[in-house]
């Protein structure tokens, strides 16, 4: 407000100056010089009037810019005051030794899944192969129960006759 009004009065001051100067020639024509002398220094007057009008304008210009950016930073102080006791809820919330079990859980988690990735992958050690060789000879050998094997020679092999020949004779059947 105060720096309309000095903007105001800088105009009125301007306007005035003007009409002097106006004044100081026509005097000057009728020859009264003392009198347009007087002027003019009156008119230097408020000139310099003017210069520390203005001086004074932009003091209050710079002092409102100063105030509006105060006005900025006190919104950010705000702002960063609320966004720390969040952050001091959230940590009430979840302690360190919580986020550690939660990280080591997770790592736990990935490294399994990482077991089994590997297993799928067929990317086993000669350790992991070895261990699955003998479960395999293990099974097998549960599972398969061979009979014993005669200790006596088999007899040699004799030619049998055809079993066509060897098969009885249809009967002819009456019918009845």
């Amino acid at each position: 407000q105060q720096r309309d009004k000095l903007r105001q009065y800088q105009k009125r001051v301007s306007l005035s100056l003007e009409r002097e100067r106006e004044l100081a020639r026509r005097l000057l024509k009728e020859g009264r010089k003392e009198k347009a002398l007087l002027l003019l220094k009156k008119k230097r007057y408020q000139e310099q009037l003017l210069d520390k009008t203005e001086n004074q304008i932009s003091n209050l210009e710079r002092m409102v810019q100063d105030i509006e950016f105060t006005q900025i930073e006190m919104k950010v102080i705000e702002g960063l005051k609320i966004g720390n006791e969040c952050l001091n809820k959230m940590h009430q919330v979840m302690s360190i030794e919580e986020v550690e079990r939660i990280i080591g859980e997770t790592q736990d988690a990935v490294e399994y899944q990482r077991q089994i990735d590997e297993i799928l992958a067929g990317s086993l050690t000669e350790e992991d192969e070895d261990a699955i060789l003998e479960e395999l000879n293990a099974i097998t050998q549960e599972q398969i129960e061979l009979p014993e094997v005669p200790s006596e020679p088999l007899p040699e092999e004799v030619p049998e006759a055809s079993p066509v020949k060897n098969r009885p004779k249809p009967e002819l059947v009456a019918a009845s």
